[in-house]
């Protein structure tokens, strides 16, 4: 489950685990719905948040060993940098715009399985005008330090 960086999908959060190329056939959610969502070309799944307990490492492997592709990786913390973290978070509102078009979409065919990642998309983007902030300036510290912030670390910022 490594080197697929330079077919790293756009979406994906920065942190150790991501997607590249993958199956279109939506099993992702099946195995980690607060971590795997669809998107960009032929819905390709991509990690839109990072794992924190071992139980959701566990959802997110199971949901790797799934696809037929063999599309995901966890060497991001070797492949991520601050620079490119920020330029991600920089880079937003595009992914913003794009799962908000992607929930209007879902949520307008009235299918099980697109309301299903409706729900997804709608916990993505609460995320993203959340915690996902905190979360992505104490990723960089642990790339600028090597390990995560204490409480009483200044976290950088984005």
């Amino acid at each position: 489950m490594t080197d697929k960086w330079a077919e790293k999908h756009w979406l994906n959060v920065p942190g150790p685990f991501y997607t590249g190329q993958t199956d279109n056939c939506w099993t992702g959610r099946l195995h980690a719905p607060r971590h795997v969502l669809y998107g960009g070309d032929f819905y390709n799944e991509f990690i839109y948040r990072q794992p924190r307990t071992k139980a959701e490492i566990e959802s997110v492997h199971v949901a790797a060993a799934q696809d037929p592709f063999d599309g995901y990786a966890d060497d991001g913390n070797e492949r991520w940098t601050p620079d490119a973290v920020r330029a991600w978070w920089a880079g937003r509102d595009e992914v913003e715009d794009h799962v908000s078009a992607l929930l209007g979409e879902w949520t307008a065919t009235g299918e099980p399985q697109r309301l299903e990642a409706a729900e997804g998309a709608r916990d993505f983007l609460a995320y993203l005008a959340g915690d996902l902030k905190t979360d992505l300036r104490a990723y960089v510290f642990r790339l600028e330090r090597g390990y995560y912030p204490g409480p009483g670390d200044q976290l950088p910022a984005l």
